[in-house]
């Protein structure tokens, strides 16, 4: 019982991680590290983010 609640809190953990863009940060991070290159801080991190967004719009629904 206890194992199964540990993979559903696991798998709800991952699941907000995708929607919020979280793991984009994780990923930005584990790819400095294997490239050697040092990161640059969140906030540029999530600067850069939005104006890509901004710059390059895709279509939406909405």
């Amino acid at each position: 019982m206890r194992t199964a609640a540990l993979k559903v809190g696991r798998g709800i953990g991952w699941y907000l991680k995708q929607a919020t863009g979280e793991a984009k940060w994780d990923e930005y991070l584990e790819r400095c590290r294997s490239d050697g290159v040092d990161p640059v801080s969140r906030r540029d991190f999530e600067w850069h983010r939005a104006e890509h967004k901004e710059n390059n719009p895709q279509s939406r629904c909405c």
